[in-house]
């Protein structure tokens, strides 16, 4: 009797697992090199342009307004059309907007063309965690968010090495045509990732849940859940962005570094802050989003301290190391517990609502850090970043949501 041979269904679901971890992670790697090379071009684009400090911040915190707007408009799109084509489309979109940076001679140049590679990164964000929540166990999912996160500081660590080769032979205009990178990764994304069996069985029965905006505040305890969150992740970019936008030209100042001798320090930290997220994915999924955020955060507050201590190129590679560890080795979880707050159908507008929403308002601290740095004291700037932590940590440990999450945790251990 002949037999009727086929490829059995798990190979072609680990297959899936693997192009959606993969692409991912790549995507958020080259989000995550723009995000970087504003940071070492920072201080460059300031001299040329002859901009103060409040007006150098400002540029960051465009993108993350531009994230906002691109934030709401793709986490809707995403859960309606596909997460697929939605997550390539964004990134064309920052790709291309990085690459016109080129072009930029004025600083309203530079503002218009960060707004829209911030819509496109924006959208990116909570298009890509949710095709991870949707494709792998749940009890899996905060440590593969934490590494498609750690895909993110892949990227800063190249793109602290391109920075320090281009800047120190061209201008800071060539270093934003490597954004056009990006553009290849869509070739592989449309050919190798589909969209996940829950989303095409809801499009094939017909059903189209209610996809807006409101839906995260439907009720008085949903409102509560979702606006803590938000705050949450408000001090998580305050923190990233007040720091990476900020601490290579501290370190500059501070030590008298070069661009290329304060690239030392960024993959110092990087290689910490990837060590976190490793770490605090793992504490995540096996005892819960209580006990890692918790220690996380209090850590965090304590840690970022160290910075005003630095005063030699060894304490500055513990320091950086170190709260690189603590302060960014959160942010995968964030995706991970929106994802399971939330219900599959609005997935994707949750998490880049909430996301975004933080991201544009914490992407305000490169404004009142420079606003502190031209007035106070390092010490004062990083008390105000402890601060920070420790409203985080008080919000955190009084959600529902959370606790509910965590008494699943204990239950599965």
């Amino acid at each position: 009797m002949s037999q009727v041979v086929s490829v059995p269904q798990p190979q072609s679901v680990a297959t899936q697992r693997k192009w959606v971890l993969a692409s991912t992670s790549a995507g958020f790697a080259l989000e995550n090199m723009d995000v970087m090379f504003l940071s070492f071009a920072l201080s460059s684009i300031a001299a040329d342009m002859h901009l103060s400090g409040t007006q150098a911040g400002f540029i960051a915190t465009v993108t993350n307004l531009g994230m906002l707007v691109g934030g709401l408009i793709f986490g809707i799109l995403g859960d309606r059309f596909g997460r697929v084509k939605t997550f390539s489309q964004t990134v064309f979109i920052f790709a291309i907007a990085t690459a016109a940076m080129f072009f930029a001679h004025n600083v309203y140049m530079v503002y218009i063309c960060r707004f829209i590679a911030g819509i496109g990164a924006g959208g990116e964000y909570g298009v890509g965690i949710t095709l991870i929540a949707d494709n792998f166990p749940r009890k899996d999912i905060g440590r593969l968010t934490s590494v498609a996160a750690v895909g993110g500081q892949v990227g800063a660590v190249l793109a602290a090495i391109v920075a320090a080769w281009i800047l120190n032979i061209s201008t800071w205009n060539v270093l934003f045509l490597v954004g056009v990178v990006p553009v290849v990764l869509i070739v592989f994304i449309r050919r190798h990732v589909r969209e996940s069996d829950s989303f095409l069985e809801r499009k094939a029965a017909g059903a189209t849940p209610r996809v807006a905006v409101s839906e995260l505040f439907k009720t008085p305890r949903l409102t509560v859940q979702t606006l803590s969150l938000i705050f949450m992740v408000i001090v998580q970019i305050a923190g990233y962005f007040g720091l990476m936008s900020w601490l290579p030209t501290i370190m500059q100042a501070q030590l008298h570094l070069s661009v290329s001798g304060s690239s030392v320090w960024m993959i110092t930290t990087i290689i910490g802050m990837s060590l976190g997220m490793m770490t605090f994915g793992t504490v995540l999924d096996k005892f819960g989003p209580r006990r890692a955020f918790g220690i996380f955060l209090i850590a965090s507050a304590l840690s970022v301290f160290g910075i005003a201590m630095v005063n030699s190129r060894a304490t500055m590679l513990v320091a950086g190391a170190v709260v690189g560890f603590f302060s960014n080795g959160m942010f995968g979880g964030y995706g991970a517990v929106i994802s399971q707050l939330y219900p599959s159908a609005i997935r994707s507008t949750a998490n880049n609502v909430i996301v975004n929403i933080g991201r544009a308002i914490g992407g305000f601290s490169s404004v009142v850090i420079g606003f502190l740095m031209d007035r106070y004291s390092l010490l004062v700037v990083m008390g105000f970043l402890a601060a920070l932590y420790t409203l985080s940590f008080i919000t955190m440990i009084s959600m529902h949501g959370l606790r509910h999450l965590h008494a699943q945790a204990e239950e599965a251990a």
